[in-house]
């Protein structure tokens, strides 16, 4: 099952319940192009995420870095890392994605020593997966199991995952990076979280570059080259790109004019809204409504 639109809170935390009723752990089977953005928007979660591209090529961005992922071949997403994902060649990039809660890794015995200081490491946003090495296979394979595993059910399978789970854990600690912490990485990420969610709380309202640069306390010119760095876009191109996502919500309902959604996310004309509706989705809101609609 996928979930074409996830819902995040104001700090683009997901707000999905990754969990079956037996496991803090869930498989979902992703088509990047069925989200109804057309692509993974920007968010983070407390769960680590494990990744396995089975179709296509997808472009997957951890923080300010951006990795090709291709069929075969997978990732590994720390916990509370910011991150989205695209189609690289509009090629139908279709992924298992694996969540699971970091306190099911291991026992609460365990977890100070072999959980904690790897997902707070500041150096471990990411680990890429091939197929060159068999560690690397053995993650990839297991990452199948479980999925399988979770659609069959069959008897005693939450002891199955959860072993499979420990042992593809035990494989990233001793094949990953040295540990570090940095505070000023942990900082960074902190500041983009706080400018992210100023602007997910006011997107409807007038937004200045100033006043993004104050709930990240930081000068202007330091509140671009955050955005720059860490998502590639100004801050202000950041702004506009949420409202035109939070519009393809409010597309979906008939019931609402042009007019009406361009002020209910922050536009201050529908010609304006029409024009960056276009150029970012290339085609016009009323076009996207009626594909979607199928009418």
């Amino acid at each position: 099952m996928q979930i074409r639109d996830f819902q995040l809170d104001r700090r683009l935390k997901e707000l999905t319940n990754h969990r079956t009723v037996e496991l803090p752990a869930a498989c979902y089977e992703t088509t990047i192009s069925n989200n109804v953005n057309g692509y993974i928007p920007l968010h983070w979660h407390e769960e680590i995420q494990l990744i396995y591209v089975t179709s296509g090529e997808g472009t997957f961005q951890i923080n300010e870095e951006k990795i090709a992922v291709k069929e075969g071949e997978g990732l590994f997403i720390n916990s509370s890392r910011l991150h989205m994902a695209e189609e690289s060649r509009q090629n139908g990039c279709v992924y298992i994605c694996l969540n699971i809660a970091p306190h099911f890794l291991l026992p609460d015995e365990l977890y100070p020593t072999y959980v904690f200081p790897y997902i707070k490491a500041t150096n471990l946003n990411y680990l890429f997966i091939g197929t060159k090495h068999p560690w690397q296979n053995n993650i990839l394979n297991s990452i199948l199991n479980i999925q399988l595993l979770m659609q069959e059910e069959p008897a005693h399978f939450e002891l199955d995952v959860f072993m499979l789970i420990n042992q593809m854990w035990k494989e990233l600690i001793l094949n990953g990076l040295p540990l570090e912490y940095d505070e000023g990485e942990a900082i960074k990420q902190s500041r983009i979280k706080q400018m992210i969610n100023y602007i997910n709380l006011h997107y409807d309202k007038k937004i200045m570059l100033d006043d993004i640069a104050q709930a990240g306390q930081l000068s202007r010119s330091e509140c671009c080259r955050y955005f720059k760095k860490m998502l590639g876009k100004t801050a202000l191109d950041y702004v506009t790109d949420y409202r035109i996502q939070k519009s393809l919500v409010l597309l979906q309902k008939s019931n609402y004019t042009m007019t009406e959604i361009a002020y209910e996310v922050g536009f201050n004309s529908s010609s304006y809204f029409i024009n960056k509706f276009r150029k970012r989705m290339n085609m016009t809101p009323l076009a996207y409504r009626k594909k979607l609609l199928g009418s």
